[in-house]
Parts: C-alpha cells; structure tokens; sequence
C-alpha cells in the first residue's frame, strides 16, 4: 500500500525538524523554549500561521511583566529517537511569591488542512514523566512534545528580575535551561478595560462532553453536586483567564431549566417564588464571588448573569397583552430583586434578555436579533414591566440587554432609554462609528460578537479580538459559542471556531481544561488593561493610535469600514448571502503571530516609567 500523500507530507515535516534539531545541535534530548506567540508543532518547530523570518525554538528566555498578571512560554522536549523522558520544571524563590502551573499542550489534528495545532491545554505536575511518541496524541513520527508554562507575579512582588531553571532527562542525557521573569513596577488593575465574553446555551451538552459524569438517570445528574461544581468549573477557568462565562438557560420556546430559576407556584395575583434552593445552589457562589475562592486572581462576584425571563417566563405568553400576565410578572420579578437585594448581590448585572426569533415559531416577534418593524411594540412592554418591577432606587443591577445585528441603527434610536446593554454584530457596527459614540455618550454598555479564531489563523488573531473594542471606545466581545469543540476534537477537529475550552474528562480531569488561544488572549486583555491605565497621563487617542500602528501598521480610521451597499436595503430584504463588510489584508492574511508582542513592549516602555 503506497503512503497518503498527508503521511509523506509529516515524514517530511519530521525530517525536516531532525535536521533542524541537528543544526542547532540537538543530540537524544533537548528542552527548547519558544514565545507565546509562536506556537509549536509536533516536529520541533512553529507551526505554520506563526512562521516568521528569525522565528526558531531558543535554549533560553526572558520573559516580562508587570504585577497583578501572568507571563507564559512555551516549553519544547525534542527527541530524535523514540523513547521515555521526564521534564522538572523548578520553582522561585518563595520571597517572591511567583507561581508556575504547567500544561501539556495537545496537537490537534485538522484533516482540512492535513496538519497537527496545539490548543487544548492538560494540566500537569511541575515534574511530569512520558514518552515520545506521545503514545496518547498518537502523533506519527513525534519528535517534540510542547509544554505551556504560565508564571504568576502577584501585586506584592517586588520588582526585579527572578530566575528559574527547567530540566529534561531524556536517554541518559540532561538539557536545562534558564527562564528568567523580569517584574516590572506597574500593576495591572483588577477591572478589565475590556469584557472578554464566552457564551453557550443550555445544559445538555455536559452529558456529551462528560460520559464518565452522567452515570445518574434522568435529571438526576442535573441535581447533583457534581454537576454545580462542573458549571461552577466553566466560570472559574474563564473568571481565572480574565474573561466571562454566560451560560444562557431557556431554549428558543421559553422552557427554563430548573437549575435557572427558582421554582414557581400559582396564578394571577397568587403567582410567586416557592423555592430559591437550587437556584441559589447554582448561582450563590457566583453571585457572592466565593465560586472564584481559589484562583490566583482572588474572589470577586461574576460580572454578569443572563436572568431566565422570557416571553414564557415568570408568566405564559397565552396571556400575553392581559392583567394576569402583569401580575405574574411583576409578582415574581419584584421577589427576584427582593431576593438578591437580601442576600447582598449587588454586583452582579442581571441582564433581562430575549434570545428567541419569530422563525421558531414560539413567539410571534423577533427578540434576539431583531429585525421586524413590530418588534419594538414588545420591548417597550417589557422595559415598562421591568420599571414596575424592580425599585427605581434598588441596588440590584437589572439591565436590558439585547443582541443587535439587522436593524442597529434603527434601535439605536427606537430603544434609547429602554435598552442599556447593547450586543451589536461587529459587521454591522463597524461602519456605523456615529451608533458606537452615541450609544456610549448616553451610558450604555456595548459590546459586540463573533466566532473565535480557528488555530489554524495566526496568534495574534485571538488578540485583535480584545483590541478591536478598545480601539472603537466599547467595552466587550462577545465568543457566540465557546464550548462546543466538535465530536472529535482531538483527532478529527474543525478548527476551534465555537471552543475556547475544552472537555477534560478524556484526561481525567473532570472540569473544562484551557486552550493555548484562551490564554493568549487572557495575556492580551490583561495589556490592555495595563496600557487603559495610562490614559491618566496619555490621551487616549494617542494609545490607541500608537498601538494600532504597532500591531498592524494601521492609523485608527483604518479600524472603521464604509458603509456596504447592503446597509441601504430594507432589513426585510436583506439575507445572510449580502456579502459581509470587507476588511483590508493587514486585519487577515498579512496579520503576523507576533503583531501582539509588538504592542506588548510598547505598554511595558510606558510601565517602566512607573516608579
């Protein structure tokens, strides 16, 4: 049987590497290092996307930071020949209070583009013993296995520079190298300057993700412990890599799952909470912050919650229009706030949002991307049922939200007052600058959304997804979907565009594990919030203004789109085929892996003038 031409394509790869590795001078084993934005393969070098000329595994590195964040590398094991090895990475000293978490990094397989991408991320011990090949990746002709190493500075470490050394005993022979981590005096601030968001809907999927977790029948699962520590995990991994975890909880008819609400009794006028136990058992830990106890970021109230009301819930649709539906409304609405108003949660926003269209022919209107003139009639009814409801001096944060892609300009003015909290379609907002200002100069949040770049993209993909909102003056983007990794991620994988996390029970771990991308742009959002900071004695224009030049060579109206031919149709025209809103080479293909670590030494040339 001849070879694929996909099997040459590797052996050549891995020769490819040897030969490498030998000019180097790489005997049986050697420990290289990379940057984070250049990420391995599997054959000892770079992969692909992040190819750049001077780009090549080194034996040593230096890292920097400031307080309050994370650094991160990529380490290498490389073997010539197959056999076992075993990686020690040390530790700091104690005084200086810096923290090392170690993964090992899992080439996926992309049968697309016939080639192997690191991205999920399997948490291992600092000492950490296998074999090349990976007999678990099974990747044909191994000859590296990459490892990422995240360092934490806390706030009270001293500025200076710290070093450590890392070891690998492969055949008998031990290669070492130096990381040294250099602390800046800057501290990152806690709050972000940018929300980065990671959506998904309803429960179901957990039982896909976890086969070794479903063993209760029926709803059993759904009411056990394991399963509100599981979700509870999906927030921490995202709170602890500076971003957001939004898990919507009703489908597209208004059935709530009833870990998402409390359960309610009666009718009409007699319509009220009969039992917060389990609502407060999932979401109590989140509300009061003590879910995130143990991170390295400290514990703080998530951000924000979707709330489970919805044209079928706290009242029925049938009765929509009538006395009753007001009732029950207001009834149940009005001891939410009570509620969380006794309990304390007070900062977290409660956002009353509709995720439901008229296609799915539940509801007669639009509530999630509206498009339909009549739409409006219905957030109009239900801002003023929310007004009724909820104290006018309550310190509970209710907010309307809504996601805005067809008709954003039009409800930009229709629901101003009403709406708050604006999700808008980042085509549809990028040629619409005047909507951006108008919506923020009148308070409102706004953010917008997307797919999350696949691996197969350069690095620094992942970071233009944070830098975008702060260069247009908004606050957040929105990962649509960032749990769903496909049947097969690790051997058969799509590319990633709706996962950020992934399953860890195949290892395990019984809890979602990280991804090389969520991490880089764990590292992005924490720069941004550094160089926010020096809007205090820079004007902001010229942050920006430098920062978009560094990243890609572009001035900050680059950033902003004209106005497509599509946006003068009537929306009822409009269909998903209009072609999209173009954007130049230099935010796609010409984007290189290591735009990011360019903005990067700018903010830290400006930290080092913090004293």
């Amino acid at each position: 049987m001849q070879p694929r031409r996909s099997e040459l394509r590797l052996l050549f790869l891995s020769r490819l590497a040897i030969t490498l590795m030998a000019a180097l001078g790489c005997s049986a084993g050697d420990l290289l290092t990379l940057p984070e934005h250049f990420r391995p393969d599997p054959f000892g070098g770079i992969v692909e996307a992040d190819r750049s000329p001077g780009a090549a595994p080194a034996r040593t590195i230096v890292m920097e930071g400031a307080r309050a964040s994370f650094v991160s590398c990529h380490l290498l094991a490389i073997m010539t020949q197959p056999g076992d090895y075993s990686l020690d990475v040390g530790s700091f000293p104690a005084a200086s209070g810096l923290q090392v978490d170690l993964y090992r990094e899992w080439f996926h397989y992309l049968p697309a583009t016939k080639n192997y991408y690191p991205d999920a991320l399997v948490p291992i011990a600092a000492q950490y013993r296998s074999k090349l090949p990976d007999p678990d990746n099974r990747v044909a002709n191994q000859t590296a296995q990459a490892f990422w190493l995240d360092v934490w500075i806390p706030s009270g470490t001293a500025p200076g520079t710290y070093r450590l050394k890392a070891a690998l005993n492969a055949d008998g022979k031990l290669s070492t190298v130096p990381i040294e981590v250099k602390v800046l005096a800057a501290l990152v601030p806690a709050e972000d300057a940018v929300a980065m968001d990671h959506n998904t809907y309803g429960t179901s999927w957990l039982v896909t993700d976890y086969p070794s977790l479903s063993k209760p029948a029926g709803d059993a699962f759904f009411a056990s412990d394991r399963y509100f520590e599981l979700i509870q995990a999906y927030h921490k991994v995202l709170y602890e890599n500076r971003g957001v975890f939004h898990q919507l909880g009703y489908g597209h008819g208004g059935k709530v799952g009833p870990e998402f609400a409390p359960r309610l009794e009666g009718t009409g006028k007699s319509r009220h909470v009969a039992d917060w136990s389990m609502y407060d058992r999932h979401f109590g830990p989140l509300f009061d912050g003590t879910a995130f106890a143990k991170t390295h970021l400290g514990p703080r109230p998530t951000k924000l919650v979707y709330l489970p009301i919805n044209p079928e819930w706290p009242a029925s649709f049938l009765w929509w229009g009538e006395p009753g539906y007001e009732k029950e409304f207001l009834n149940v609405v009005g001891e939410m706030e009570r509620h969380f108003r006794e309990k304390g949660w007070t900062n977290t926003r409660f956002e009353m949002f509709f995720n439901h269209k008229k296609r799915y022919k539940a509801f007669p209107w639009d509530g999630d991307e509206a498009r339909f003139p009549n739409d409006t009639a219905y957030m109009l009814e239900y801002k003023r049922l929310l007004q009724l409801a909820v104290p006018p001096d309550s310190p509970v944060k209710f907010v309307f939200r809504t996601d805005s892609s067809w008709t954003l300009d039009r409800q930009a003015k229709d629901l101003a007052g009403v709406v708050n909290f604006w999700v808008c379609g980042q085509g549809e907002l990028a040629y619409q600058p005047e909507v951006a200002r108008a919506l923020k100069e009148r308070g409102d949040t706004v953010w917008t959304y997307g797919a999350s770049p696949l691996v197969t993209e350069p690095a620094s993909h992942i970071a233009l997804q944070a830098l975008r909102p702060w260069i247009w003056g908004i606050d957040g983007f929105v990962h649509w979907m960032a749990t769903d990794a496909g049947p097969d991620p690790w051997f058969n994988f799509a590319g990633g565009a709706e996962a950020l996390v992934y399953s860890g029970d195949r290892f395990g771990v019984g809890a979602p594990i990280p991804s090389v991308r969520l991490k880089l742009q764990r590292n992005a959002v924490q720069d941004i919030a550094l160089l926010n900071e020096f809007r205090k004695t820079h004007p902001v224009e010229q942050l920006r203004a430098e920062a978009a030049r560094r990243f890609n060579g572009t001035e900050l109206k680059d950033w902003w789109s004209p106005r497509p031919a599509y946006a003068d149709k009537d929306p009822l025209d409009r269909t998903n085929a209009d072609e999209g809103v173009p954007e130049g080479p230099k935010f796609h293909e010409a984007l290189d892996a290591g735009a990011w670590q360019r903005v990067r030494t700018y903010v830290f040339d400006l930290a080092r003038e913090v004293k």
